[in-house]
Parts: structure tokens; sequence; C-alpha cells
């Protein structure tokens, strides 16, 4: 993937509810590890789910191809939150 010189900050906050879907998850954020900046996961066991918070600093068009695919598997619920700041990185 080759970067763009616009890029934003972005915050994709998911929800794994299907532990099946994880590894679609992680090849997910592999595939688009070069715009990523960080990642956090805590697993909750009481109600059996995961979150992690996926910090991206990419083009838009970047962000909403990896959101639009989280989006799509299953039992994995996303959120995406964008800083009002843009520019060259």
């Amino acid at each position: 993937m080759e970067k763009s010189t616009d890029t934003r900050i972005a915050v994709i906050t998911i929800i794994v509810e299907n532990r099946d879907s994880a590894d679609s998850l992680n090849r997910l954020l592999h595939e688009y590890g070069d715009y990523l900046v960080g990642r956090m996961g805590v697993p909750y066991r009481p109600k059996e789910v995961s979150v992690i918070c996926a910090i991206l600093d990419a083009p838009q068009d970047i962000i909403s191809a990896l959101s639009g695919k989280i989006g799509m598997l299953s039992g994995i619920t996303s959120k995406t939150v964008y800083s009002k700041i843009q520019g060259k990185p």
C-alpha cells in the first residue's frame, strides 16, 4: 500500500464477541500495519469479549476501507472516531 501525503488520525474501537473472527481481524490489522500507530487489546473475561483500540495515521480512504472490512466480520462491532487534525505525516 502506498502512503498518500494527506493523512488523518483515527481510532477504531473494536469489540470482539466471536473469537472465531479474531484471526481474520488480526490479518486485516497486519495488512494495514503501515498505517497503524499502535493498538491496545483488553480481554474482558466476565463478558467473554475483547476490546481493541487501533490508532491509525492514514489517508481517509484507507481508514474507511479498513473500518468497512472490520465491520463486515461476524461477531465484531466497531466504531471509528476521527481527529479534526489533517495534514502531512
